[in-house]
């Protein structure tokens, strides 16, 4: 039956309104939270994958079919600390688990809505059968609220994949309803890899001072993600010297592509969502577009040091950065302080402070809020956030750990010149 005006506005406002929705929100997944310490089957047949600041969905065998429980329910989610938003997430989490499964499994997927609205599960770039593709109104009626639906197929092929709500999608993506999903192969032709990661690309427009995500934005998002999460509260990627590393890159984005630049090596592109790419076809790069519904997969050899991976879009390595600002490149503002202290006294006692004092002092931010881009590095303040991560090379590396600053080797780490090695190479630098 076709939907009326009055029942799509009506889906709107629930969903609008999801705050209000009956019952407590879950609880923000913690690092000590129960469920971070869920165990999950383990599989002899292939090395599990790694999701940076996430997890994979637990599964149990049943019959010779391997069984999963996906909840979409409402979540408090910390993209950093300081900046949280009331989004929609799967089991708990934003993004959802990671699934993971073996070229020909049968899988049964049961899907239990916990939202205020109706949703579907859509398997993107996974052949399965028409009914099961989740597409609200087209291969399937919505879940509606508190209904558990079964899904059930045989996959068909291995590959990086990702999943995301159908119904309304414009809404639910845009706060938070998508997740991977890792398919290995049965009979795998190379090696596995030392390590496989997977990175989640995401966009979103959260206004410092508000508490949900927007999802009517249409071109000025404002919080740019890897699995959820902003630079600093990126989790590293970490190898051993010399390690092949695989990394599966989804993009789920609304608006943007992203080129993925990974600082201090060259890798092969290895894998689309279309399928693997023949060892002869595949070719060498240090930046990947990742278009707005695809996946991309790149191998490299790890070489040690800390090594920045980031979206090169400069505007996707800030995070709610605004643009109602004036241009003040080539400004005079020697004196502007005293200016302003005319009217504001208390501006000019702060703005007396050095610039490293004040810089190693907490600023206040409006409500919901963090700096546009920064953290702590070994050598200084790191000017970078959104879509930030670092890659972590070392010759030994305790499994499960987040190594220390890379210590790097006497005289490989740049300086000021000093006057004798200007003058010996010719260099005026008056």
């Amino acid at each position: 039956m076709a939907s009326t005006r009055r029942e799509f506005l009506q889906n709107s406002a629930a969903a609008a309104a999801f705050g209000a929705f009956n019952g407590p929100l879950p609880a923000r997944p913690r690092p000590n939270d129960h469920r971070d310490r869920e165990k999950r089957a383990v599989d002899p047949r292939y090395r599990p994958v790694v999701t940076p600041n996430g997890t994979s969905l637990p599964f149990k065998e049943k019959d010779g079919v391997r069984v999963y429980h996906l909840v979409p329910q409402v979540v408090q989610h910390e993209f950093a600390p300081g900046l949280e938003a009331e989004c929609w997430g799967y089991n708990g989490r934003v993004h959802g688990p990671t699934i993971e499964a073996v070229e020909g499994d049968r899988v049964r997927i049961y899907v239990t809505n916990r939202l205020p609205a109706p949703t579907t599960v859509h398997w993107h770039g996974m052949v399965v059968p028409s009914g099961m593709d989740g597409v609200g109104g087209l291969s399937q009626r919505p879940i509606e609220p508190g209904e558990t639906f079964k899904y059930e197929f045989t996959i068909g092929r291995a590959g990086t994949f990702m999943y995301h709500s159908h119904h309304d999608e414009m809404t639910q993506m845009a706060l938070g309803l998508m997740g991977m999903i890792v398919v290995h192969p049965r009979a795998p032709t190379t090696p596995p890899p030392d390590r496989d990661y997977a990175l989640l690309l995401s966009e979103w427009s959260i206004r410092p001072g508000s508490r949900r995500p927007d999802p009517n934005e249409m071109t000025d998002f404002n919080v740019l993600t890897f699995n959820a999460k902003v630079f600093p509260a990126t989790a590293p990627l970490v190898a051993k010297t010399g390690e092949r590393v695989r990394v599966r890159i989804g993009n789920l984005s609304a608006m943007d592509h992203h080129p993925i630049h990974l600082h201090g090596h060259s890798f092969l592109v290895t894998e689309t969502d279309g399928g693997t790419i023949p060892e002869s076809a595949r070719w060498p790069e240090t930046t990947v577009l990742v278009p707005v519904g695809s996946t991309r997969t790149i191998e490299l050899t790890a070489y040690p040091g800390d090594w920045a991976l980031h979206c090169h879009m400069t505007h996707h390595v800030m995070t709610q950065m605004g643009h109602g600002v004036p241009n003040l490149i080539g400004v005079d503002p020697s004196a502007f302080d005293e200016k302003v202290g005319q009217f504001l006294p208390q501006f000019s006692e702060s703005s007396s402070m050095q610039m490293g004092e004040s810089e190693s002092m907490e600023q206040d931010t409006p409500k919901n809020s963090i700096a546009m881009m920064g953290g702590d590095g070994p050598q200084g303040y790191i000017t970078m956030g959104g879509m930030f991560t670092i890659l972590k090379v070392r010759d030994e590396v305790a499994e499960g750990t987040d190594p220390d600053w890379y210590p790097a080797p006497e005289g490989s780490t740049a300086r000021p010149a000093t006057s004798l090695e200007l003058s010996a190479d010719g260099i005026d630098a008056s």
